[in-house]
């Protein structure tokens, strides 16, 4: 992995919420065009308005305007110290309240803000062969974590956070790592998901950015699409498909804190019509909320063909324009990014 590469796909992660993305921490960059033009535009100003942010066109871009060949970053502190806290909730209405309660309560020591459903918790720990570490199975959970420089400061801040949920019957339970090993056992949890799910069947995964309050409603509304079509197993009737594919169950876990949300589907194996029905009913869900079909993973050359989902076409013309006036050839990256007209 090389940043030239980070900072053509825009590359986010699990603390977003807190550094944000490329878009702001890019203060220059070398980049190669197609006609071989190098632009030296490696500023290290914070502030600078001089016209157009010509480095913006390059971030995310994923390679199809130029080849990023230097870049001048801005590079956060690493926190002095780090605290993590997995909770057990009973609604999804509870984890929404819990992070609206985190932004007042952590303030600027607020890292990541994770969540995933009870099935997700489940199907990875089964996969691991892990225990619950809460013990108790909640429909929801939750896994923040904090950095600072002050950690009697920063675990009064968690405390009192832990408590008011507690108090106000937010959470059902939760634990805080006491050690580094206990901060990477629940850490694994939440990274081993995407292995988890694979461990059961095919894993459809969608990397989609959707308004934090639609979240569980995309999972449920996915489900019971599925159902009312006929193509969700219930029971004993996996042999009632025959060879059709058929999903076993569908998930829903993610960043919260900035509204992406992981939404998946394991199936019996694939297909591409099995893989059609889903991507139009999930494309047109995340259309109807104003949403974006990528959130996280860029376009590349799978998802050219849904942009509509999430760009006007008078966006997406501007895009192709750009795209023409910079690789007239169509030689950098071809293919990707802009749908074919």
């Amino acid at each position: 992995c090389h940043i030239g590469g980070n900072v053509s796909t825009n590359a986010g992660g699990i603390r977003y919420l807190r550094y944000g993305s490329l878009h702001g921490s890019v203060l220059g960059l070398e980049v190669v065009l197609p006609d071989g033009t190098i632009v030296n535009n490696l500023s290290t100003l914070r502030k600078d308005s001089t016209g157009y942010d010509i480095k913006q066109l390059f971030i995310g871009s994923e390679g199809t305007l130029g080849i990023v060949t230097g870049v001048s970053i801005l590079a956060a502190r690493k926190p002095k110290y780090t605290n993590v806290l997995l909770l057990g909730l009973g609604s999804y209405n509870d984890v929404v309240e819990a992070f609206r309660l985190s932004k007042n309560y952590l303030s600027e020591i607020l890292s990541a803000f994770e969540f995933w459903d009870s099935k997700s918790m489940e199907i990875t720990l089964e996969a691991q062969n892990k225990m619950n570490p809460l013990q108790t199975r909640n429909n929801y959970y939750v896994l923040i974590e904090t950095g600072g420089s002050n950690n009697d400061h920063d675990s009064e801040k968690i405390m009192s956070y832990y408590q008011f949920l507690e108090k106000s019957g937010i959470i059902n339970t939760g634990i805080m790592a006491q050690d580094e090993t206990q901060i990477s056992k629940l850490w694994e949890i939440r990274e081993a998901m995407i292995f988890g799910h694979s461990f059961f069947g095919e894993a459809y995964t969608y990397d989609i950015s959707i308004p934090i309050i639609k979240m569980d409603k995309a999972v449920s509304a996915l489900d019971k699409h599925l159902n009312e079509i006929g193509l969700m197993e219930n029971g004993g009737n996996a042999n009632s498909f025959g060879d059709k594919s058929y999903a076993k169950f569908v998930t829903g876990f993610g960043h919260l804190g900035d509204g992406n949300l992981h939404l998946n589907v394991v199936a019996n194996k694939y297909s591409e019509e099995f893989t059609s029905i889903l991507e139009h009913f999930i494309f047109n869900y995340v259309k109807g909320v104003s949403g974006s079909v990528s959130a996280e993973h860029g376009i590349g050359y799978i998802k050219p063909g849904y942009l509509h989902y999430s760009k006007s076409s008078e966006a997406i013309n501007m895009m192709r324009s750009i795209k023409n006036l910079f690789d007239p050839k169509g030689i950098m990256n071809p293919y990707k990014v802009i749908p074919t007209e």
